[in-house]
C-alpha cells in the first residue's frame, strides 16, 4: 500500500486569495476543474457506534473511513473509495460504481457486492456486514485543485461545506443541504518530496498544521 504525505490546514477568505494568485503562477489547474473548480459530492459510512466519527474526534492517529463520490453532478462515473491514514499519511483505494450499483448500496441491496472484481467493493460488503457500516450522511463542497508534477503534487482549496444532515439520497439532486461552515481548507498532497516552490506558494505566517474534517464537522452539525 503506498501513501502519500497529506497536510491541511484551516485558512481564511483574504488567505484563499493569496495562495490561489500564487498557485495560478507555479502550478497547473487540473484539467478535469470546470472554470477551475468542481462541485464535490459524497456519501460517507459509519457504523451504529459512529466509528470513523469517533476515530476522528479523538485523533486516532490510524484509521480509515469509506465514501461513494461523484463530481460536477455527473453520476455515469461513480467511485467507491477508501481513506486510510496514518499520522500525515494517506492512502485511497479506490473502485468504479454505476449508477444502479451505487443505488443499491444505498438501499442495502448488497448481495451482489462479494462477487465484484474490485478488492474495495469486497472489503465494504464486509465490513457492512461484520461491523455493521451503513450511509450516514452526504458532504458536499466546492474544490479549486492545482498540480505540479514534481513531487506529484497536488494542492486543493475546499470551501462551501454542506451537509444532508441524515439525509443518504445522494444521488437525487434535489437533496437539500445546507452549510455547516465558512472554513476555506488548504491541503497538500505529495510523494517523495514537497518542491520549494509549492512550499513557497502556500506558505502563510502563523498557521499551524490543522485537523479539520469534512465528514466530522457535517456530523457534528447534525
Amino acid at each position: 500500500m503506498d501513501f502519500r504525505h497529506e497536510v491541511k490546514h484551516e485558512i481564511n477568505f483574504l488567505d484563499m486569495l493569496e495562495i490561489r494568485q500564487r498557485l495560478r503562477a507555479v502550478a497547473y489547474t487540473d484539467p478535469n476543474a470546470v472554470d477551475g473548480k468542481y462541485f464535490i459530492r459524497s456519501l460517507y459510512f459509519d457504523n451504529l457506534y459512529d466509528k470513523a466519527l469517533m476515530e476522528k474526534v479523538n485523533g486516532i492517529c490510524k484509521r480509515e473511513k469509506f465514501r461513494i463520490r461523484y463530481y460536477n453532478g455527473d453520476t455515469s462515473v461513480i467511485h467507491l473509495e477508501k481513506k486510510s491514514k496514518i499520522n500525515n499519511l494517506g492512502n485511497k483505494a479506490s473502485a468504479p460504481l454505476t449508477k444502479d450499483e451505487a443505488q443499491s448500496i444505498v438501499d442495502g441491496n448488497i448481495d451482489w457486492m462479494p462477487d465484484s472484481r474490485y478488492p474495495v467493493i469486497k472489503e465494504l460488503y464486509s465490513k457492512m456486514k461484520i461491523q455493521g457500516l451503513s450511509p450516514k450522511t452526504i458532504v458536499d463542497y466546492t474544490r479549486e485543485p492545482f498540480i505540479y508534477p514534481a513531487g506529484n503534487v497536488r494542492v486543493t482549496l475546499d470551501y462551501n461545506i454542506r451537509s444532508g444532515m441524515r439525509c443518504t439520497d445522494f444521488l437525487n439532486p434535489e437533496c437539500v443541504t445546507v452549510p455547516v461552515s465558512d472554513s476555506i481548507i488548504l491541503e497538500v498532497k505529495w510523494d517523495g518530496f514537497l518542491p520549494d516552490i509549492i512550499r513557497d506558494a502556500v506558505a502563510l505566517e502563523d498557521r499551524r498544521e490543522g485537523a479539520f474534517s469534512k465528514y466530522e464537522a457535517c456530523r457534528m452539525y447534525g
